[in-house]
């Protein structure tokens, strides 16, 4: 079905400056398209990779068109299929692509093709950062300890991911205890340009999570995508996406003494949250550029998902180039990289005159105006300027429960709560901080703020400051180079005697890995039902994420970590109040402890340096003992063990032929649950705790696997029977099957009878009965989880009817072989009278070239109802998935038939 490349005539050469070359790469100037030179450089992204792939099936000249009309296009929400240069995973949703790539060797085998032709067809990255429990906090061992605890827990997937580094080619597996994914992909992974067998072209990523945009700092498109998507992308196949509108950020000015990257981090993301950024690239230009490091633009980046955007992107530019070199890479790739992107017009000098580009929106921020602040006490967008958090914190107290609000009398403000710890009487109070954490990607891997960190720490300890000991400190880099530049300065000794040891250098805090408070603070806590607060340098702050007992979080820069810490209260004034009394017994101030900007910028540039990221990144080939330890199958093959409960083979290929399904109607189905708006992908796939009385739980104690050994769904999404039961057990979800009652249950309607989802689900399986569902709107918004759409395949669920779906989450219904379709404008199952104890016949034709992608389609009813739905296949590349009864399918049969 692919064709010749229609842009073949504007491939050039790119010569080296000494007479040789660099390869061969598409021309965009070469186009002489005056429209080329006002596009955003992200569009311009999106361009290239475009042409690059022009077949007139999957990429199609119309869609190259489409893109170079951006500033007429994006604001009609055109879709356009984008190519990524590659993919990156983490070991949660790299173990079940892992799985599925395995099977998919074993259908081909069984079909009599080559099963070795099964391997990604664009590069993998996949990083174990594993997640760090932070139970040995203070303490000089506690990284070895971390590591210790995750293989114990983890042996399994561990090992299996070891197994697909060697089976599949074109994968690059990162083990466990290197970073962070998105600092590993900053300072390691991300190319800025490829150069794969001659041909040039830009670095650009979708990732299995949503902070894969701090790549966007470096000037490489990225950013977080589903389990399937990713999994489409890296067997060859395009995503569908809008081509979005993009916002330009213009920058101005210098910051000022005292106002770290943190700070105006969270002042770009409460400006863009206030502007309206959802689905949008943002992209910074300016003068103030200048005045940026790589490391603060990724800070920026970072929090993308925080300020809603898709990207929030940073051209390349001199600054980047630098970085480039003071990571490690060669000056060989370096000048690749520059002569590259200067020839295609995607490269930013400010050195010489600027073409105005096209904005669908502008905003304008000068960094002198930017002051020291937090965020919280539970979003990510609620600043508070440091001069204010006093009076902003004693309004949370008063006001009524809410974002901003926690309802506490007045007569209850001032409670004291008495405790004994370890022997020593002890005092807690509302707003007191009984955890303060340095982690997160966001933070701990940008050299400024954690040197400033250090340097806080170093200043507090001269004067005999010291941090009471029931508050849970930690510090948890994005990268080991921190590691290094730390020792290199001398200063990690500060950092320890205050009690921020290196943990780990996975997710903690940020994610809610904060490990157990101390059961006597935990007691002082809930008996006297205090606020008690956390203060953390990550990204999200949400009410119950940080940990269940701390009801304020707020987000700071690393050195404000230091300084909360110190004071042990977020209820403090650090213009007028004293953090502490020093060991002379004087009173010591905020500013006592606070460093300049060039003590700061003195210590990075004397401790930061190139070999240090190349001596951290030879850990990657060089493994370390523990992964290296792993005892690992070395066939192709995959030897599935069959009581595993991590690991398990999958039923999708069960009984494939050579010949493609076909369409397939969907014949006198019961409807399996009927929902009303906003069911998302955490309702129909929870990732958290097992229930100790789901299926899920019943599956693994019949197995032998204790309680405390559950771990989670989302650790164990490499079992399809594991996630199977798991579908639709959120204990919250509303079901009008159970005529509002909230909870994982649904009506075997044949027989009347509750039972679980799953149960129900196998009950009509095995009477040889198809299932539907009916949702309302935006079914399957949230976090872009493969197993939404992977979960409802495995309990034989064959359509959706929906008054409309969430983007990524409707394609992966397609990419499993389910039907989505939407009920017609003002029309839901309410109006139409339907209560979901019909039976319900869905009418395609047999042939899929007599399907066109959005035509109207009869549902039948057996009480003689009939309505009309559109059909949401979008594109000839869906019908030709739904042909073949799903991608994986699709991708098998088409590597069979291939020539070559």
């Amino acid at each position: 079905m692919a064709n010749e490349n229609p842009f073949k005539s504007i491939l050039k050469t790119l010569e080296k400056s000494d007479g040789g070359e660099f390869g061969k790469y598409y021309s965009l100037p070469a186009l002489n398209d005056p429209r080329i030179d006002k596009l955003p450089y992200s569009i311009k992204i999106l361009l290239e990779s475009a042409i690059r792939n022009c077949d007139e099936f999957q990429v199609k000249s119309r869609d190259v068109e489409k893109i170079i009309d951006w500033e007429n296009t994006s604001p009609k929400q055109v879709e356009i299929p984008f190519k990524p240069a590659r993919v990156l995973l983490q070991d949660f949703t790299g173990v079940p692509a892992v799985v599925d790539l395995a099977c998919m060797r074993d259908a081909m085998n069984s079909l009599g093709g080559d099963s070795n032709k099964i391997n990604p067809l664009v590069p993998v990255d996949l990083v174990i950062d594993h997640s760090v429990q932070v139970d040995v906090a203070r303490s000089e061992n506690a990284v070895q300890a971390n590591m210790e605890l995750e293989f114990q827990r983890n042996n399994e997937r561990f090992g299996f991911l070891k197994w697909g580094s060697n089976a599949f080619d074109n994968m690059l597996v990162v083990p466990p205890g290197s970073g962070i994914v998105h600092q590993v992909n900053l300072e390691y992974l991300g190319r800025v340009v490829f150069n794969t067998n001659g041909l040039l072209y830009p670095d650009s990523v979708v990732g299995t999570d949503s902070h894969t945009t701090m790549i966007d700092g470096l000037g490489v498109a990225g950013w977080g995508v589903g389990g399937i998507e990713a999994e489409a992308t890296m067997l060859g196949q395009p995503m569908s996406m809008v081509l979005p509108g993009v916002v330009g950020f213009k920058l101005s000015g210098k910051l000022r003494n005292g106002v770290t990257a943190t700070d105006l981090v969270l002042t770009v993301t409460q400006m863009l949250r206030k502007h309206g950024v959802v689905g949008k690239f943002v992209e910074f230009y300016g003068e103030g550029m200048g005045e940026l490091s790589l490391a603060d633009r990724a800070t920026i980046a970072n929090m993308s998902p925080e300020y809603g955007a898709t990207m929030g992107f940073f051209p390349v530019d001199h600054v980047t180039l630098q970085y480039l070199r003071l990571t490690g890479r060669s000056d060989e790739t370096v000048s690749m990289i520059e002569s590259y992107l200067r020839a295609n017009k995607m490269f930013v000098d400010y050195n010489e005159p600027q073409i105005q580009r096209v904005y669908s929106s502008n905003l304008d921020l000068n960094l002198e105006e930017v002051e020291p602040c937090v965020s919280g006490p539970k979003r990510p967008h609620d600043r508070v300027p440091l001069k204010g958090m006093k009076v902003d914190w004693h309004a949370c107290l008063d006001n009524r429960v809410g974002f901003k609000g926690f309802a506490i009398p007045k007569e209850s403000q001032t409670k004291v709560a008495e405790f004994n710890f370890h022997g020593t009487p002890a005092q807690l109070r509302h707003g007191d901080v009984v955890i303060a954490a340095i982690t997160s990607c966001t933070n701990t891997s940008n050299p400024s703020v954690m040197l400033g960190a250090a340097l806080v720490a170093k200043k507090a300890c001269e004067l005999g400051l010291a941090v009471k000991p029931w508050v849970k400190t930690s510090l948890a880099p994005g990268s080991g180079v921190v590691t290094k530049y730390l020792a290199k300065s001398g200063l990690q000794k500060y950092l320890n005697e205050l009690g921020f040891n290196i943990v780990g250098y996975g997710c903690t805090t940020c994610i809610g890995n904060s490990g157990d408070i101390h059961e006597a603070v935990a007691s002082a806590i809930t008996e006297n039902d205090l606020v008690a607060a956390a203060v953390l340098s990550g990204n999200r702050n949400f009410e119950g994420r940080v940990h269940p007992l701390t009801r304020a979080n707020y987000l700071a820069s690393p050195p404000l970590v230091v300084a909360f810490a110190l004071a042990g209260t977020v209820d403090i004034d650090f213009e007028t109040e004293p953090i502490g009394v020093g060991k002379d017994g004087k009173e010591i101030f905020f500013r006592d402890i606070w460093p300049s900007n060039d003590e700061v910028a003195e210590v990075v540039q004397s401790s930061v340096l190139p070999d240090m990221f190349k001596a951290t990144y030879q850990a990657i080939t060089q493994g370390n003992p523990m992964w290296n330890n792993l005892s690992v199958p070395t066939g192709t093959l995959y030897s599935w063990n069959p009581s595993s409960t991590y690991i398990h083979d999958p039923p999708y290929f069960k009984g494939m032929t050579m010949s493609p399904p076909g369409p397939h109607s969907v014949k006198d189905a019961y409807c399996l649950l009927n929902f009303g708006d906003s069911i998302t992908t955490d309702h129909i796939s929870p990732a958290g705790s097992i229930h100790k009385d789901s299926p899920a739980a019943k599956y693994l104690m019949d197995r032998g696997v204790d309680r405390r050994d559950f771990n989670s769904y989302g650790s164990r999404r490499g079992n399809d029977e594991i996630m199977a039961r798991g579908t639709f057990a959120n204990i919250r979800i509303v079901n009008k099957l159970l005529g509002g009652e909230v909870g994982p249950k649904t009506i075997h309607i044949p027989s009347g009878e509750k039972l679980s989802v799953f149960d129900v689900a196998m009950r009509y399986k095995n009477e040889g009965h198809a299932t539907i569902i009916l949702a309302g709107a935006e079914y399957g918004s949230g976090s872009s989880r493969d197993w939404a759409a992977k979960g409802p395949m495995l309990l034989g669920v064959k359509a959706v009817i929906a008054k409309s779906f969430e983007r990524i989450h409707r394609s992966n219904l397609v990419g499993m072989g389910i039907v989505p379709m939407c009920f017609k404008s003002g029309e839901d199952a309410d109006t139409l009278g339907l209560t979901g104890h019909e039976r319900f016949t869905i009418h395609l034709p047999s042939s899929v070239s007599e399907i066109r992608p959005g035509q109207d389609v009869d549902v039948q009813t057996d009480n003689g109802k009939t309505f009309t739905c559109t059909l949401r296949f979008d594109t000839e590349v869906e019908l030709a998935y739904f042909d073949h009864g799903g991608i994986l399918q699709y991708v098998i049969r088409n590597l069979i038939h291939a020539k070559h």
